[in-house]
């Protein structure tokens, strides 16, 4: 399998917003979620690709993904036409990949036959979710056991298996979305995407919303719904390319959606939180006492994380002990930790 999951991994996309999809899920306005209104044109994706490969820095692991619709749903020769685009950047060498997201019921063994040819290593799985009555009611229109037909022709073709993930759909609970990460883990994707549901303008979510049949998650319960998955995708080496959606300007401004739990730094609330469940454990085990210090060591890439965004773990603690204080150790992984305890 090709090795596309490297430190310098980075995904020029292409969005085709929209395009094939088999009919419009309850929850789903490409154009406001991208960002871009229509098909883009051959001079737009050679710009787009020109201009992302322009900032890339030597070495590192280039794919093209085609983001947004339906993409295996296209009529082949649409298909092929769009994928014959990056053939020159492959050639080249500027390109390792390509990459797509697409409907389950868009996979078949001769489809992902021919996107092989042309060198697509990645395909991503709009699961959303794993539970029949999250999916019936968010109209996904199949069941979880043509989920796991389709990553089977996945596997099986030898590509990587991405499958993104939604919580807060119609239905769902924290338990559900749970089950739905640990079988994403169970049927062998290498990598996902989480999102929280939001309620953007012109879907027919929005029309619940506004008729009192749909409760939007707030804040604080999509971070909690989100914490375990994904620390679960992290302890089991699932490599998490994006958790909540990419902040447009509409986003930012609040024009694009009605209600739920929006913040541009979603990833990092939800980091914060695992590591305050760590230290809820930690605390309630060893119970340091009010005048202790603490010299806190965690792996490097969780340093930030375990200091919480703005600091919110270090407030957190120091609201227990005197002091609290984190230092690197490249020894640890994941969610370990040390501490080394001094009295004040």
């Amino acid at each position: 399998m090709p090795d596309c999951f490297t430190c310098n991994h980075r995904t020029t996309p292409v969005f085709i917003p929209g395009v094939a999809c088999p009919s419009r899920c309850i929850y789903c306005n490409q154009q406001v979620i991208s960002g871009q209104q229509a098909l883009p044109t051959e001079k737009e994706i050679h710009a787009t690709l020109q201009s992302h490969l322009s900032t890339m820095s030597a070495g590192s692991h280039v794919e093209v993904g085609f983001f947004g619709g339906t993409f295996t749903g296209l009529p082949m020769e649409e298909q092929q036409r769009l994928l014959r685009l990056v053939q020159p950047y492959l050639e080249s060498g500027a390109v390792k990949g390509i990459r797509c997201s697409t409907h389950p019921l868009f996979i078949t063994p001769d489809i992902v036959s021919m996107v092989q040819q042309y060198g697509m290593t990645t395909i991503e799985l709009g699961v959303q979710s794993l539970d029949e009555e999250v999916l019936r009611r968010s109209g996904r229109g199949y069941t979880p056991t043509q989920v796991e037909q389709a990553a089977q022709i996945i596997h099986d073709a030898g590509l990587h298996l991405g499958m993104q993930m939604m919580v807060g759909l119609p239905g769902d609970t924290a338990e559900k979305s749970y089950a739905t990460a640990q079988r994403i883990v169970e049927l062998g994707a290498d990598n996902t995407r989480i999102y929280p549901t939001l309620v953007v303008q012109h879907t027919a979510l929005a029309d619940m919303y506004r008729r009192g049949l749909y409760q939007a998650l707030t804040l604080d319960e999509a971070v909690e719904w989100v914490r375990q998955p994904l620390r679960l995708f992290q302890e089991k080496e699932v490599t998490v390319l994006r958790v909540g959606l990419h902040p447009t300007e509409g986003f930012i401004h609040g024009t694009d959606y009605l209600a739920g739990p929006f913040h541009v730094s979603f990833k990092e609330l939800v980091q914060t939180a695992i590591w305050k469940s760590v230290f809820d454990e930690y605390l309630a085990v060893e119970k340091p006492s009010k005048q202790a210090s603490l010299l806190i060591s965690v792996a490097p890439k969780q340093l930030n994380s375990a200091i919480g965004y703005h600091a919110a773990n270090r407030c957190y603690l120091e609201q227990h002990v005197a002091h609290a204080q984190f230092c690197p150790d490249a020894a640890l992984h994941h969610y370990q930790y040390q501490v080394i305890v001094s009295q004040s």
